[in-house]
């Protein structure tokens, strides 16, 4: 949602010939570009469509259990559905990205979905000092930069929020690009000298044996005093708006029943948290399924403003922001 836009329902099987030349939803992740994509739904001309008489969405998010959570009664027909059906598409972070930066100008954010670190976020890591090998752990800003400039770091995409973080908080720097699972082998085996860290390694890179040297969700949080916007829902502008709003609230009733119906949604979950138990994974779908999800309200809005705007004067992005939010 996060590093900027993975899941896994993959339903893929019995797409028909029929293109969908008009509405598709997806889940954005907002990245070096002016959004991409971490969650999606909807249709554009990419995709198609079933042949069915009633209205068919496709939905594109990444395979990790907070997106799983959040889509759960969808998935499951646990709420109403007005009549529409969703095709559920996995793909990775990177992936949908590149897929929404071609049409990201057809989009406008839903007021619900949002993935935010309010005061966490990504991590950057490295390899745990062995005790016959001595070196400083990073305890300022100043001595994370220093340290970080000087290696390579493996990052899990170009566009992906954390890597748009990463950039704001450090500048230039070396990076390689490594799927966002193998990061971690990528700093043990020497290819990287830290790694961009997303998705469950934020919890888990300490048992693996590395160490962090700086969260930037907390670095945002110090800087701004906002949310760290990881990850939103997005909707094609062309979609009537009585189907919008049937959108957006199908998705904000999803999310509800998750956080009401909470043991058998992150049962559900389960399946697509890599290295977690229940309770690690109930703890990480803490951390980006809260109120911002429910509904981004003016702080949400204002750090989104901040994040893309900080980096649209700072270079990083080359094209004018313009953030349209349905409502």
């Amino acid at each position: 949602m996060h590093g900027a836009l993975h899941p896994r329902l993959s339903q893929r099987g019995g797409y028909s010939q029929i293109r969908l030349a008009r509405s598709r939803v997806r889940k954005l992740s907002y990245t070096a570009l002016y959004m991409a994509t971490k969650r999606e739904y909807g249709l554009n001309d990419e995709f198609q469509m079933t042949n069915n008489p009633t209205e068919t969405f496709t939905l594109g998010h990444s395979p990790d259990p907070d997106d799983a959570f959040m889509f759960y009664a969808i998935a499951k027909n646990k709420i109403d559905l007005r009549g529409y059906r969703f095709e559920h598409r996995l793909e990775d972070i990177q992936t949908l990205n590149e897929r929404a930066q071609r049409v990201a100008d057809k989009y406008a954010l839903l007021p619900c979905g949002a993935s935010m670190g309010d005061g966490y976020g990504p991590i950057v890591i490295r390899k745990h000092p062995t005790p016959n090998v001595q070196h400083s752990t990073p305890n300022h800003e100043g001595d994370a930069r220093e340290s970080l400039r000087s290696g390579t770091i493996a990052v899990p995409g170009k566009m992906t929020s954390a890597f748009l973080a990463l950039q704001l908080f450090l500048g230039k720097f070396d990076y390689v690009v490594v799927p966002f699972d193998k990061i971690f082998d990528a700093v043990e085996s020497g290819r990287a000298d830290a790694g961009l860290i997303i998705h469950e390694g934020q919890l888990t890179y300490a048992r693996s044996g590395f160490e962090k040297i700086v969260d930037l969700g907390e670095w945002w949080k110090r800087k701004t005093g906002l949310p760290l916007p990881l990850g939103g829902n997005v909707v094609r502008k062309d979609i009537p708006p009585p189907v919008r709003r049937d959108i957006s609230e199908i998705i904000r009733e999803s999310i509800d029943y998750g956080l009401t119906h909470r043991d058998e949604a992150v049962a559900y979950s389960l399946a697509y948290a890599r290295d977690m138990n229940s309770q690690l994974a109930s703890k990480f779908i803490g951390m980006y399924v809260n109120e911002f999800t429910r509904d981004y309200g003016e702080t949400g809005r204002a750090a989104i403003r901040k994040f893309l705007s900080d980096a649209r004067d700072i270079g990083y992005l080359d094209v004018p922001i313009e953030v349209e939010f349905v409502e």
